[in-house]
């Protein structure tokens, strides 16, 4: 019996990731590397968004479909959202503290700094808000008028109700929707199928998106936000230990458990700097995991305009951040004010590109911080991307697990039995 080791996805998005900065750091300044291979990294992405919007929707009808209880679906709806706002306010003042106890932004030299064009962010920032984005506009929006132009446009809160309506009616109708039911199941099958296909791409796509970004920056530009670099990586290291960690053990299962299951997932999130890269297999992966699918179905999604842990904390950190780099200080009654508009500007444009961004633009005027400050660190922000989008997806996968005991659903055997097959040793049996 001798053991042989397997080239697995893990390894392959490593491989691919650790090509990538190579070959960035090789050509950095050089623009053939976008030229040639910012084409395979959006190729990529474009795969995985072209298959989210039908997993979401055949999953979702099929869960609701099964369970065929409005009041239920009520119930789990009203506490998902109960949970998401206690955790991502967890969050944001996890970024105040650490923030107000490391003080990243002093002692830096604006004029040892580059600045970056945030230009496109502004443009973003300025259609939000004309469109308004109150909590009442959060609930007018997910009710859609055109549910195919939601799907086109990937927006997933009107997706989410209308999946569900649909769900509940086909369960109402009884024989008559068996049908439609077959269909959806088999969409889900075959999508699942073709998700399993696209991530054989995936180290391709990996090693393109990061040589492009390490090839765009060098050592030098990193060197003056270093402090912030690791103050933002170790904040977020703790608040999974330390928050997601803590909730996790107060609901019986290891955080690390977890992280072991997703590990090709958390990956390929950091490589990417994009949650919806592993939408489908954490979908996937939480059901084996021992998640109703109908609960699996509706938190994840929802989970990605409500509940990006990471993206708040950062919002909140490099908000002070950047005050302190002004030497600007800001009273308790001013970060208590930073606090609350980042849990309301934070929540319904989680679908816009460079959300993060977006939300501190439409921020940091509330509290008289200038918003040129985020020209500064526009530069990495990729780099701290990736470590937020890793907290934001296991913080969405920890939901499927709270909101399933808490439903008193969750299937404690089928965890153990997925967990363990995955620790079984990878051999083979040589002749």
């Amino acid at each position: 019996m001798k053991k042989k080791f397997k080239f697995s996805l893990a390894y392959q998005i490593l491989t691919g990731l650790v090509l990538g900065i190579v070959i960035g750091a090789i050509f950095y300044g050089n623009p053939a590397v976008e030229t040639y291979l910012q084409p395979i990294g959006t190729i990529f992405l474009n795969m995985i968004k072209m298959i989210v919007v039908p997993i979401i929707i055949s999953t979702l009808i099929l869960g609701v479909a099964g369970t065929g209880d409005i009041k239920q679906l009520g119930k789990l709806g009203g506490k998902t959202l109960i949970y998401f706002e206690v955790v991502t306010t967890i969050a944001i003042i996890v970024g105040v503290l650490a923030a107000n106890i490391f003080q990243p932004g002093h002692g830096i030299d604006m004029s040892s700094l580059s600045k970056g064009n945030i230009d496109q962010y502004v443009e973003t920032t300025e259609e939000v808000q004309s469109e308004s984005h109150g909590v009442l506009d959060i609930l007018v929006d997910i009710v859609p008028s055109n549910v195919i132009k939601s799907m086109s446009e990937g927006d997933m809160l009107p997706i989410i109700f209308f999946s569900v309506l649909f769900g509940l009616g086909i369960a109402a109708i009884g024989e008559k929707g068996k049908p439609v039911l077959a269909f959806f199941e088999g969409m889900a099958e075959a999508m699942f199928w073709v998700t399993n296909m696209i991530m054989k791409f995936a180290p391709f796509g990996v090693f393109a998106l990061i040589g492009v970004t390490v090839s765009k920056f060098g050592l030098e530009s990193l060197l003056p936000l270093g402090k912030l670099m690791i103050l933002v990586y170790a904040t977020m290291a703790f608040f999974i230990v330390i928050v997601l960690g803590g909730i996790a053990k107060l609901v019986g299962i290891n955080i690390f458990h977890l992280i072991k299951v997703l590990k090709d997932e958390l990956l390929l999130a950091y490589s990417t700097s994009s949650s919806e890269t592993v939408l489908p297999k954490v979908i996937q992966k939480m059901e084996k995991f021992g998640c109703p699918k109908d609960i699996v179905s509706f938190v994840v999604p929802t989970g990605y305009s409500f509940n990006l842990d990471g993206s708040t904390l950062y919002q909140a950190l490099a908000a002070l951040f950047i005050a302190q780099m002004y030497n600007i200080d800001l009273s308790i009654t001013q970060q208590i004010t930073l606090v609350l508009v980042l849990m309301v500007t934070s929540k319904g444009i989680a679908g816009v590109p460079g959300v993060s961004f977006v939300v501190l633009l439409a921020t940091l005027g509330t509290v008289g911080i200038p918003l040129e400050g985020l020209a500064f660190i526009a530069g990495i922000d990729r780099l701290l991307d990736m470590a937020r989008t890793v907290v934001n997806v296991i913080g969405n996968a920890l939901a499927t697990v709270v909101m399933s005991k808490w439903e008193g659903r969750f299937d404690s055997k089928k965890k153990v039995e997925y967990y363990s097959s995955i620790n079984q040793p990878e051999e083979t049996v040589q002749a």
